[in-house]
């Protein structure tokens, strides 16, 4: 792939996010409960991750996403998965993203967040595992809302080639 400009944007205003999909032993995923911070009911589940900061790779930056909101460091980073572009509304501003979906393992489950922002401090709530099942039959909102189904590949066809691009998702 061809090197990116450094820092956190992209040309056209698009932020560089690195997401993790972090699977455990019995390929549970984990998923982070978040909420607009002056709204705890409009809330959704959402993989760990976020923009890069100053000349951090996006591995780099998934890797320090991952420890700050989970605590978690003993990973295999795999391959890119998926990229997505999407924007949606939250803490009163439009966040127009860029992201790219890494496969990591662990076989640590336990998470205690160990460097959250003010705003995550205030949006964010919790951490859970999931199997494949119970993301299927969820009626709570999760981001990529494509999100069981592109498990239930993965988990059955191992990672893609290359990276798959998802629909653009655009929340009002």
């Amino acid at each position: 792939m061809p090197a990116e400009p450094a820092g956190d944007a992209l040309p056209g205003g698009l932020r560089r996010v690195a997401r993790v999909v972090l699977l455990d032993p019995r390929d549970r995923i984990l998923l982070l409960h978040g909420h607009e911070p002056d709204d705890p009911a409009d809330d959704w589940w959402f993989t760990p991750g976020g923009g890069l900061e100053g000349d951090e790779t996006r591995e780099q930056a998934a890797l320090r996403e991952l420890a700050e909101e989970t605590g978690i460091t003993e990973v295999d980073l795999g391959p890119v998965l998926w990229r997505r572009r999407c924007s949606f509304p939250f803490a009163g501003r439009r966040w127009d993203q860029d992201e790219w979906y890494y496969l990591a393992r662990t076989a640590r489950t336990a998470t205690a967040p160990t460097a959250l922002t003010e705003l995550e401090r205030r949006s964010v709530d919790g951490a859970r595992w999931w199997t494949w099942t119970e993301l299927a039959r969820a009626h709570e909102t999760v981001y990529p809302t494509r999100l069981a189904g592109l498990l239930r590949t993965l988990l059955d066809d191992g990672p893609p080639a290359r990276p798959v691009t998802l629909d653009t998702e655009i929340v009002r």
